[in-house]
């Protein structure tokens, strides 16, 4: 399970404009602002972007600067592998080590979308365990319960993190992920297929790399 919420992409403007700093051809420029205030990306500017989108890394610095702010929800064994993208990423989550103990535990809070039977009714009985040791650290503070709640939880556990990546981090992301095994990968990658402008700013670039 995996939910991508809130998302919000920036610095269309001073990005292209940046593309264009090379050839002092800021004239040719085509991109403005619409009614409601968004930035629309113009047939010539588009070009010039997908351009140097598939003429490599050292030719594309200027998608570095189109910035993407987004809430994932995921649980712990895919925040392990998003962890590798930590160059031009930040994130802030929700703290686990601070916050474990404040609510109930219930099913919704893993992910269990693809657990066979057997699975789940082992999930049910963790849950059961880490409750229990909830309830008790609340009502005592004694640290060997929360030490039983932070050991004992399953890397299924769904965490919240807002993240801000640049269109390159994203580029690399769906490069690599797209043919993955783990299904939230699968996800991510249709999200950032339907980012403004993606499929000249960053799928491009995935193609010339087949």
């Amino acid at each position: 399970m995996i939910k991508l919420e809130r998302t919000s992409v920036m610095n269309f403007e001073g990005a292209l404009r940046g593309a264009r700093n090379p050839l002092n051809s800021w004239a040719k420029s085509d991109s403005k602002y619409d009614e409601k205030g968004n930035y629309i990306l113009g047939e010539a500017d588009l070009d010039l972007g997908r351009r140097l989108v598939s003429s490599g890394p050292d030719h594309r610095k200027f998608i570095r600067q189109i910035i993407v702010s987004v809430d994932i929800t995921a649980p712990l064994y895919w925040w392990k592998e998003y962890d590798t993208y930590k160059v031009g990423t930040v994130a802030n989550s929700c703290s686990t080590m601070h916050k474990i103990h404040s609510k109930e535990f219930s099913l919704d809070d893993f992910s269990h979308d693809r657990m066979s039977g057997t699975a789940l009714t082992c999930l049910d009985s963790i849950i059961k365990c880490l409750e229990d040791a909830r309830v008790k650290y609340n009502e005592t503070k004694d640290k060997l319960y929360w030490n039983d709640m932070i050991q004992l939880l399953p890397s299924s556990y769904n965490q919240m993190r807002t993240c801000t990546l640049s269109y390159e981090n994203l580029i690399n992301i769906y490069c690599a992920r797209r043919g993955h095994k783990l299904a939230e990968w699968h996800e991510v990658c249709d999200w950032i297929e339907n980012l403004p402008y993606a499929k000249y700013l960053i799928l491009p670039a995935c193609k010339k790399n087949k």
